[in-house]
């Protein structure tokens, strides 16, 4: 009987963990992270954010910047990246990077992740100085949130 209480234990652990990563990353929404409030996050719950050298315009990080900082990219085959719950659908949009590839924005911000976010709900680049600029976490009405 023991065993039967852990499968079943193990199956509603494993269908949380799976429910909580079914959006696409191309899928925007709100989230609040700790120690920064209310923020912009890709489909599966990571912090995204915005690079003040980019001045919301083209992308300025490529080579080693986005090793480290990956550009939140639209898949090939999607026209569009999706509304999620808590984010303004007219502030989204795309760039085409110097690749030729299509960097998703918000309010004009090219979005990029953070290697050192090593799961959802964190922000542990919020106000770092890296590769030539600040990078901050973007609030659900496209403001830089600087906390």
């Amino acid at each position: 009987m023991a065993a039967a209480g852990w499968v079943l234990a193990g199956a509603v652990l494993a269908g949380c963990s799976s429910s909580s990563t079914t959006a696409p990353a191309y899928q925007l929404q709100a989230a609040a992270v700790s120690g920064v409030g209310t923020v912009v996050v890709d489909g599966q719950g990571y912090t995204l954010y915005l690079f003040q050298p980019d001045h919301r315009s083209n992308p300025t990080c490529s080579g080693p910047c986005a090793a480290a900082w990956p550009p939140l990219l639209l898949p090939d085959g999607i026209s569009a990246p999706r509304a999620g719950k808590g984010v303004e659908a007219s502030l989204l949009g795309i760039v085409r990077r110097s690749d030729g590839s299509f960097q998703i924005t918000y309010d004009h911000w090219p979005l990029y992740r953070w290697v050192g976010d090593n799961r959802p709900g964190i922000a542990t680049g919020q106000g770092l100085d890296n590769f030539g600029g600040l990078w901050y976490a973007i609030s659900p009405h496209g403001r830089t949130v600087t906390n």
